[in-house]
């Protein structure tokens, strides 16, 4: 392994690569790739047509102009696998089911672990495939829908088909048509009128191969009255050459339904992570984005929300950490389009070393939005005098009775801070980490307390070194 990756190794404890041959491994992005992604998934005739046409659109779609450089990525697309199937016959309902060499990353990652203390359903992804999924059998009996994204197609064709890619269609950026021709894996989940997932749902993606393009598509229905958590987290080993990771996320909020999604994503620094997140809220719903971002070579990530109905409510909660060789271009947007509306957006960004990080947000309000509120904040902390932070706020407003506020800060670890905390007791590594931990807590506050626990440690691994 190169000196300059050790270091990083070290502290990355996902970083093992399993030796597991695929059953089926996709080189190259043509329309042969994506037949034979189709044929593989037997999926039907509309389906393998979408992804053809979702792959014209990305061939004739420019790639972005801002942002980070992406000019490394344009010219590798075809060095990477887009496809690639683990030795698994489909998701396996039970954990003994699941492949001996697979079974054993999940129990180092927690899995089984998770699904028995804490959760009402969980799913495993592996490379381009689910290799388990699971929801507890009382949400079965309401008639919840806890399934990978194929079987989804499979079984509920006619409730995927009026949902699927109606939100984020492939012509929406060019990342959204790449995933909407090469998509596979990912989850389908429906919760029915009234029914409310207590504990919640969560799906966890690993990549294993080399050089490869991981590109899950999660479809999400909150009907009327309901509510529901998602958590999605990943990991992969770490490579010298780079991986690709583009996923797109849809979530439908009803009337008066409640949703969360909360992404805890730790990528090695070779991953590009580029994703499409974003929700509809109808009249009285609310949703909330908890996005937390760790790692990865470049991340371009904005969730966003569109407010159609009166009185619907988002709040987006983010934290980013980039450290040397990392520039993590993170957001939020807010689309307000009926009366009443409300949100939030909180971005909290940490740079270390040489790291950058970007806040790139929106706030829209239409012109039949009255009397819209939306509030932004936007905190910075710089580790090191190299550290870098962008911001980038868009205000479109079209509506006199709207109520937008912005702040912004930046603000550097302090001498005096840590002198203080010294004093009490601390190492300068646990005074900077303290510090740190007091930054982004209005955002960890939120999360389950399990993955506030993982995610502060994290934190804490992270900032080794970083003073002194």
């Amino acid at each position: 392994m190169p000196e300059d990756l050790k270091h990083i190794a070290d502290d990355y404890r996902w970083g093992f690569r399993d030796e597991i041959e695929p059953e089926i491994a996709l080189k190259g992005l043509t329309p042969e790739t994506v037949k034979k992604i189709s044929e593989a998934k037997g999926e039907p005739a509309w389906m393998t047509e979408f992804r053809l046409k979702a792959l014209e659109t990305f061939f004739k779609l420019p790639w972005p102009k801002w942002g980070p450089d992406l000019s490394e990525l344009e010219k590798k697309l075809d060095e990477f696998y887009y496809y690639v199937k683990p030795p698994a016959k489909g998701p396996a309902e039970s954990w003994d089911e699941v492949p001996e060499e697979i079974k054993k990353t999940y129990e180092r990652l927690g899995i089984p672990e998770a699904e028995q203390k804490v959760l009402a359903g969980v799913g495993a992804q592996y490379d381009s495939e689910v290799v388990y999924h699971k929801v507890k059998e009382e949400l079965e009996r309401q008639g919840v829908i806890f399934v990978s994204i194929e079987e989804g197609l499979k079984e509920y064709e006619e409730l995927f088909k009026k949902y699927f890619a109606k939100l984020v269609p492939p012509t929406d950026n060019k990342f959204a048509a790449l995933n909407s021709a090469v998509w596979s894996g990912g989850s389908f989940v429906y919760v029915p009128p009234g029914v409310e997932v207590e504990v919640p749902l969560q799906a966890y993606f690993r990549v294993n191969t080399a050089g490869f393009g991981q590109f899950e598509r999660t479809l999400i229905i909150v009907d009327e009255g309901a509510k529901v958590h998602y958590i999605e987290g990943c990991t992969a080993p770490l490579y010298t050459t780079e991986a690709l990771h583009t996923g797109v996320i849809e979530i439908y909020v009803h009337k008066n339904a409640h949703s969360r999604y909360t992404t805890i994503q730790n990528w090695p620094t070779n991953m590009y992570n580029l994703v499409t997140q974003r929700a509809v809220v109808e009249e009285g719903g609310y949703h909330m984005w908890l996005d937390g971002n760790l790692g990865s070579k470049v991340t371009m990530k904005y969730p966003s929300t569109i407010l159609k109905g009166r009185g619907a409510r988002s709040e987006v909660l983010s934290i980013a950490f980039a450290k040397t060789g990392q520039h993590l271009d993170t957001g939020a947007k807010l689309i307000h389009q009926a009366e009443d509306t409300s949100g939030r957006i909180v971005s909290k960004s940490i740079s270390k070393g040489e790291g950058r990080a970007s806040y790139r947000g929106l706030v829209k309000v239409s012109p039949r939005a009255d009397r819209a509120k939306a509030n932004v904040e936007c905190d910075a902390l710089l580790i090191d005098p190299e550290s870098k932070t962008d911001t980038y706020p868009y205000m479109e407003i079209e509506n006199e009775t709207a109520q937008i506020g912005h702040e912004a800060t930046v603000s550097r670890l302090a001498d005096d801070q840590i002198f203080y905390l010294e004093t009490r007791g601390l190492s300068e590594d646990e005074a900077a980490a303290l510090i740190v931990r007091g930054f982004l807590e209005p955002v960890t506050k939120e999360l389950p307390l399990e993955f506030a626990v993982e995610l502060n440690r994290l934190i804490e691994l992270e900032m080794e070194g970083s003073v002194g």
